[in-house]
């Protein structure tokens, strides 16, 4: 099947980028476990997002083969970073950008695997998923977590993808260009559910995974993990269903009110109009309460609206810009990232 991308030079770019935080130690085994040549690409890249690193993250990648490293001024935070590899993989003139992780916990050799779906135009995002019911590092509670947090952001993002928090997954230009990332904890539950609520094709691979190398430094604890993460899937799913998230407390509050209000109509017709009061005003400030949740909701649907049209205009933006302005020669670093 021929390739669905029309590059500005002929050649169809992927771009492997890995975000670091003091990886010094790690990163070598990683891009040396990285390709050099996957099929339906002319070239591939492996651009390094060094989020701030006090140690020599930045001189080890440039040594063991980085095309191109970006270096972030202060540690800004995983999202942070992941969001400026993808506008630097966006300058190269990439095609296709595949996000990994820098302690090497994915296994590099699935990259093909990850991008024929983008390559046959049958998906912009494309998420590794891990066996991880089988998973034997994982302890019985972390599994319990995974399936059941997988299973709040399939209902929110409306996809069907096993694994959601995997970060080895593979975005086409057309989902690059709209991933929006506000959170600073992390990118993977955020742009999923905004790519699931958009119009863009998301699906699922299998994928192995290494022997972990070291505990994950996103979080903590998983008490801390699960908290964060609620407040994310929460925030975002608000901010593309707003009136599903105040139409549910607005038709409580509403029922609530009525049911109040019955309460003592039934009461007054029996006892010819005596006590019971309290029912009443409880029941008032139900429904009122019910018509501030209607309101907010109207407000916030509006705000979606806005929104949206500043999303399209942001994508068109970067289009243009990317069109008029040329791809840096890959061999020069950019500048700091502010």
């Amino acid at each position: 099947m021929s390739s669905p991308f029309v590059h500005h030079n002929g050649e169809v770019r992927l771009v492997i980028q890995i975000p670091c935080f003091n990886e010094a130690a790690a990163l070598p085994g990683t891009l040396a476990d990285l390709p050099r040549a996957v099929p339906g690409f002319e070239e591939v890249l492996w651009l390094i997002v060094d989020d701030g690193s006090t140690d020599a993250t930045a001189e080890i990648a440039k040594a063991h083969g980085a095309d191109v490293v970006v270096k972030l001024t202060q540690n800004k935070g995983l999202a942070v970073a992941f969001q400026a590899g993808l506008d630097a993989s966006l300058q190269l003139g990439a095609d296709v950008i595949v996000n990994t992780d820098a302690d090497n916990q994915y296994s590099a050799e699935d990259i093909p695997r990850l991008v024929e779906p983008i390559t046959q135009g049958n998906a912009d995002l494309v998420i590794g998923t891990r066996d991880i019911a089988n998973h034997s590092e994982f302890s019985f509670l972390k599994k319990c977590l995974q399936r059941l947090g997988s299973w709040v952001v399939r209902q929110a993002s409306a996809t069907d993808v096993s694994d959601v928090t995997s970060g080895f997954r593979a975005y086409s230009r057309e989902a690059a260009l709209q991933a929006n990332v506000v959170s600073q904890f992390t990118y993977t539950l955020e742009t999923l559910i905004q790519a699931g609520r958009s119009d863009l094709a998301v699906a699922d691979v299998p994928i192995k995974v290494n022997p972990t190398t070291r505990p994950s430094r996103l979080f903590r604890s998983k008490r801390q993990y699960v908290r964060r993460s609620a407040g994310t899937i929460s925030r975002v799913y608000a901010m593309h269903q707003p009136l599903r998230v105040f139409n549910v407390p607005a038709a409580l509050f509403g029922i609530a009110g009525l049911a109040l209000f019955g309460r003592f109509g039934w009461f007054y017709l029996r006892s010819g109009g005596e006590g019971h009061v309290q029912s009443l005003i409880v029941g008032a400030v139900c429904l009122l309460m019910a018509m501030q949740m209607l309101m907010l909701g109207v407000l916030a649907d509006l705000l979606r609206s806005n929104r949206v049209i500043g999303e399209r205009v942001l994508r068109r933006v970067r289009n243009i810009e990317l069109t008029i302005a040329p791809h840096p020669n890959p061999g020069v670093e950019p500048p700091d990232e502010n």
